[in-house]
């Protein structure tokens, strides 16, 4: 059996990754991309723990940020489409429609 901190040495990388492509990319969908990886870090965390604890909470909780997620992309991309729509970019340095 695999150990738990390998579980969470994987999680933290990928959320260092999805952090660092939040921070340092300026496309709108990498950004996306990047939030959803963080968010899968947490959900490996919690299935990790809850392995290890021999407790169906942390899948709970997976369930619902996998609720969540789904949510956000539905969203998100409509918000995105739409200001592609209307600005005809996805660069976040270009979308300026909240300036006075």
């Amino acid at each position: 059996m695999i150990q738990l901190d390998y579980f969470l040495l994987l999680s933290a990388f990928m959320f260092i990754v999805g952090t660092i492509g939040v921070l340092t990319r300026r496309n709108a969908i990498v950004v996306f991309m990047s939030i959803e990886l963080m968010l899968n870090s947490a959900n490996l965390t919690f299935v990790a723990y809850s392995s290890f604890f021999g407790d169906v909470v942390g899948q709970l909780f997976v369930f619902f940020v996998m609720a969540v997620a789904a949510a956000e992309v539905a969203v998100g991309l409509a918000i995105i489409i739409a200001i592609f729509r209307n600005k005809l970019t996805v660069n976040i340095d270009e979308i300026n429609i909240l300036k006075w």
